[in-house]
């Protein structure tokens, strides 16, 4: 079976996902939407994307873009729709996809009402299957939810307490600050540790946020408290280590922060220079006793790709479980790119 994609919305996310799509066995992506005629469009279209228009086209003929039909079209010829546009524009397509008798899979900026499920693949893959709509959380949701995935299955967790650096603005996000500062998130506890529980209900978290000056990561302090904790730091270590979408580093290569992440993204990409697993610095775990403590990065451009391809499968029954899923989808994004 091939399920036909449609990816509705072609910028930070939904670029990385048509990628995505058009990389996997059991997928075939049917085509990209834009709003606007700008280089991301041309972008698509350079790939080989066929690429449709949400609203006016007049632009894209200006431009001399190759338009392929409406979003309507490209529904019409989807079995589903991962809609990457910004926040609550889903929510405002999600009758189109229901009149159309798509299945619509959604992002975190979108409340968790707008679907059936919320979705991590590591935390609840089987919640999803045959689902008409999914959502899948944001990307400092789903890093934390595949630490979750994680604690809980194999020590349980008493209580989490979690702080959130989170990055100022995407790289291409030139009108966006804060410049010269660090700014609190003043609503307490942050929206973070709710959300995680749309897929953990019972997981006590509390979560608090700052936001400063970078453009390249998130970055998350944890301390949490475990029930049958591991023997040793190294035992946790090895537990993330051997989990997919984890990537330990370890002290000899010397990634002091960020930026090191992602020059070592650049130097070992295969399509986009990108960091799709939690990343964890082996020096930067311990456990005392009970509670254990670790920092992770997460790429807020690219931590929800494979949970978008993941999610497909899952709704159509695509593989059996989580790990035959993943193991799909990660083998795929790490090979070369496809011929157009």
């Amino acid at each position: 079976m091939t399920v036909r994609v449609a990816v509705n919305g072609y910028g930070t996310i939904g670029k990385r996902v048509a990628d995505a799509v058009a990389r996997q066995p059991d997928l075939q992506l049917v085509g990209v939407a834009k709003t606007r005629a700008n280089f991301e469009a041309q972008g698509a279209l350079v790939r080989g994307y066929p690429l449709y228009v949400a609203g006016d086209r007049a632009p894209f003929d200006a431009a001399g873009l190759r338009v392929a039909g409406s979003v309507a079209d490209m529904v019409a010829a989807a079995d589903v729709v991962i809609d990457a546009t910004p926040e609550k524009v889903g929510r405002a397509n999600a009758g189109m996809y229901a009149a159309a008798g798509v299945r619509a899979i959604f992002q975190g900026g979108e409340k968790a009402d707008i679907a059936e499920v919320s979705f991590n693949a590591l935390a609840n893959y089987a919640a999803a299957k045959g689902k008409r709509t999914v959502r899948v959380v944001s990307c400092n949701t789903t890093g934390l939810a595949r630490a979750a995935a994680v604690l809980t299955k194999a020590y349980g967790v008493e209580r989490w307490d979690a702080t959130l650096v989170r990055r100022a603005a995407d790289p291409p996000e030139i009108d966006r600050g804060p410049v010269n500062g660090i700014v609190p998130t003043l609503k307490l506890p942050s929206h973070h540790g709710p959300d995680l529980r749309t897929i953990y209900p019972d997981l006590a978290i509390a979560t608090s946020a700052v936001v400063v000056p970078t453009t390249l990561m998130h970055v998350h302090v944890n301390h949490v408290r475990l029930v049958r904790p591991p023997p040793t730091t190294e035992a946790l270590v090895a537990a993330f280590r051997s989990t997919p979408r984890f990537h330990v580093f370890a002290a000899w290569e010397g990634i002091a922060g960020t930026p090191q992440v992602m020059e070592y993204a650049r130097d070992v990409a295969h399509g986009r220079p990108d960091m799709t697993a939690n990343v964890l610095w082996e020096n930067g775990v311990r456990v005392d006793g009970p509670n254990a403590y670790f920092f992770q990065a997460i790429h807020q451009e690219s931590i929800v790709v494979p949970e978008s391809i993941d999610a497909v499968r899952a709704m159509f029954e695509l593989a059996p479980d989580a790990a035959s899923s993943m193991a799909i989808t990660d083998r795929t994004l790490a090979g070369p790119a496809p011929a157009n």
